[in-house]
């Protein structure tokens, strides 16, 4: 046994926070009487709330757990609207009460007034201390309603989770909606169609343990030799071959992605590698979705739709730790919708494949609702954070004489860079976040292109705001100017918006001195040497290249990261 027990992955541990819902059985005896609850443990990031409604619609009630000195923040807020979607009952439970900043009295209130629960009977615990756990656990079997006895029905079990293991393929962890499952039946996958046989069911308690049969309202694994990735998919539902149900269950709504970032591997060979490390941890990250793209720099890799950008990081760190890859990531960006001269609309997620500005009529941009909970000496700060990123001020409520909510609507372009850093580092830590896609608006958008010596690379060409687009041509060039190695001509770095140069800068040649073996003599002497190397340079850089080495474009796409 350790601390943190569920949280089995390195980086959880690390960053103490939890990327990845874990399902857990316990028996209880309550009374003299046994009982058995199936238990998931979910992230609370907003980034991953597609892992929290999933758990949640194979649940009948959650524990909301608020931090006793923290209080409420914007992400607790945003689940329990999750757990009100699904007519769950939920339990409020105040923990962390043995710390000396702990304020279960005041956190209470807060509840009562920004949740609207009642909170005169909220749990008070400390799960370090084990204060409060046998409540806790009395409430949920008092509180939550059982699941329903339809074991008689033709099978349904709801997939909410599965992963990749390398010595049994797929495993699924679902929970028995209606039926039962024996191990040995043969059974059918709906969505798929694919049939298999089930060698191995078990229960998760919290490790995997062997059992024969599971009826409706128990949660389990199963391992059926799965080779396939793409069989087993999260929110399927399973049934028997021979006896089908009628219908399948409703399942997840997809996960839409909201930012997107190219993946390279930095070795070539290892393309078909980062393809297969990325099939499987879609298996065990239902949110991730990618395709396949070229890029002239960097070769052949995939263009990556995340929720968020913890979600984006964690999955690159997942990606080289798990499966072993070194993988170059480009600057994160969203899809914009480009409406073309003839009437019609495209989406667009990469600059590189932005149409041209004579074909295209306007260009719009994915909006999002911020709302921002902070205490109220920050409120300053934090107006001033949505100001510089062309936010625009709805309203803001103080939910208690000493916090305050700010709500923002803010293009995603501006949020996808440091906003979430910026946010904790003017409130040193305090003010939380939670937002929403709202749609889309039109803006003054531009494509920035960056020219080294005349050639466009477009792997560097971004989309920005034209009012922005000054500062960030600025600092890309000053950049690549430090990064490019010196050539026998003079090389001109410049971003362009269409035709129109705004930033420059220029590498000066490394120039031989002609002149040394002229000591005095006549100045024509002089001047028809330098003709002739000005004449050589001059045919040099109508016929050289420039090659950007790799470390500019991984820098350049760093500081895209800062200044966009």
């Amino acid at each position: 046994m350790k601390e943190q027990f569920l949280d089995n992955m390195d980086l959880e541990r690390e960053r103490g926070i939890t990327i990845k819902l874990q399902a857990a059985r316990m028996r209880y005896i309550m009374n003299n009487e046994p009982y058995c609850l199936n238990l998931i443990d979910t992230p609370g990031h907003v980034d991953f709330s597609y892992e929290v409604s999933r758990s949640l619609a194979a649940c009948e009630g959650a524990l909301l757990v608020v931090d006793a000195s923290q209080g409420v923040e914007a992400q607790t807020l945003a689940n329990v609207y999750l757990a009100l979607e699904n007519d769950l009952e939920i339990i409020p439970v105040l923990n962390k009460i043995d710390l000396p900043g702990a304020e279960p009295d005041r956190v209470a209130q807060e509840i009562e007034e920004i949740i609207g629960m009642d909170c005169s009977n909220a749990i008070r615990c400390s799960a370090k201390e084990g204060i409060g756990i046998t409540e806790i656990l009395d409430a949920i079997v008092t509180k939550v309603p059982p699941p329903q006895d339809t074991a008689k029905s033709p099978l349904r079990a709801l997939i909410f989770d599965s992963y990749y293991d390398p010595y049994r393929g797929v495993i699924v962890y679902f929970r028995v909606v209606d039926g039962s499952i024996k191990k040995g039946e043969k059974i059918c996958f709906m969505a798929s169609g694919k049939e298999y046989v089930a060698d191995e069911i078990g229960v998760l308690s919290p490790n995997q343990m062997q059992v024969n049969e599971l009826y409706a309202g128990e949660v389990g694994y199963l391992s059926a030799s799965i080779r396939s990735v793409a069989d087993a998919r999260v929110g399927d539902t399973i049934t028997h071959s021979s006896k089908r149900a009628e219908r399948a269950l409703p399942g997840y709504s997809e996960a839409t992605p909201m930012v997107f970032c190219g993946l390279f591997p930095i070795d070539a060979d290892q393309f078909e590698e980062l393809r297969d490390a990325l099939e499987k941890l879609q298996l065990n990250d239902a949110a991730l979705k990618f395709e396949p793209e070229s890029s002239s720099a960097m070769g052949f890799g995939f263009r990556c739709g995340f929720l968020g950008l913890l979600h984006m990081e964690i999955v690159q760190e997942r990606l080289e730790r798990e499966y072993n890859l070194n993988l170059i990531i480009t600057a994160p960006s969203v899809v914009y919708h480009v409406n073309l001269a003839d009437g019609e609309t495209v989406e667009c997620s990469n600059p590189s494949l932005l149409p041209e500005p004579g074909k295209r009529r306007s260009i719009e941009e994915p909006y999002v609702k911020i709302e921002m909970l902070t205490p109220k000496e920050y409120i300053g700060p934090i107006m001033e954070l949505g100001q510089e990123r062309r936010g625009e001020f709805k309203e803001m409520n103080f939910i208690t004489e000493n916090r305050a909510s700010v709500v923002y609507e803010l293009p995603l372009a501006e949020m996808v860079g440091d906003f979430f850093d910026q946010l904790k580092s003017r409130s040193k830590g305090y003010a939380s976040m939670e937002y929403s896609l709202i749609g889309y608006r039109e803006s003054n958008l531009v494509k920035l292109d960056i020219q080294i010596n005349g050639d466009p690379v477009e792997a560097l060409s971004t989309i920005v705001h034209r009012d922005k687009a000054y500062s960030v041509g600025r600092a890309l060039t000053q950049k690549l100017k430090e990064l490019i190695p010196r050539q026998m001509f003079r090389v001109p770095i410049q971003a362009c918006i269409g035709a129109k140069v705004i930033a420059s800068e220029a590498l000066s040649a490394i120039r031989k001195d002609v002149l040394s073996k002229c000591y005095g003599g006549d100045i024509s002497r002089k001047k028809k040497l330098l003709k002739k190397q000005a004449e050589g340079k001059k045919r040099m850089k109508a016929i050289g290249r420039v090659d950007v080495p790799q470390e500019a474009f991984m820098a350049v796409l760093k500081l895209e990261k800062e200044v966009l």
